[in-house]
């Protein structure tokens, strides 16, 4: 695999990771599921371990599965019509969320941001890639549209 393909797929798996915190107290736990905060970290979690076995078949590190490629683009898919919805304001802070002020800033860009997301998507499902070869022009701009978002709207976590 390219090292360009590489690079994307090390950036969308590292960021989606940490893309919006989690609970910093778990006494706090039973009552936190239905914050927003929460939802939009599980999703994203949903969101990177869908990544995880595209990623290896994008690397060369697993065989080729086209059902698998097709299950992680749905999820991706879903997530996509919902995330958007989890940052409603007064969700800016708390949680050790990382999600960047320019969400609420520049939610027209936010919300362009997850509709290039979603585009890119569905252009992937649509192509129903059957080899890797035609998998890597159709998941590499999936890619590339979350390490844009993540560069704007999300914190980078240090350390």
């Amino acid at each position: 695999m390219s090292n360009f393909y590489s690079r994307i797929l090390l950036l969308a798996i590292a960021c989606t990771a940490t893309a919006c915190g989690g609970k910093s107290d778990p006494v706090q736990a039973a009552t936190d599921d239905d914050d927003p905060r929460h939802e939009r970290h599980e999703l994203m979690e949903g969101v990177r371990d869908a990544a995880k076995p595209v990623g290896a078949m994008l690397k060369g590190e697993a065989e080729f599965d086209a059902d698998a490629l097709m299950a992680s683009l749905k999820v991706f898919h879903d997530a996509s019509g919902v995330f958007g919805d989890l940052f409603p304001p007064g969700t800016e802070t708390g949680m050790d969320t990382e999600a960047a002020p320019a969400i609420w800033e520049d939610r027209e860009g936010f919300d362009q941001a997850l509709a290039d997301w979603r585009a890119a998507v569905e252009k992937a499902m649509d192509a129903k890639p059957a080899k890797l070869e035609d998998a890597k022009p159709v998941v590499g701009p999936i890619f590339n549209t979350c390490k844009n978002c993540h560069d704007t709207y999300r914190i980078e976590e240090e350390g």
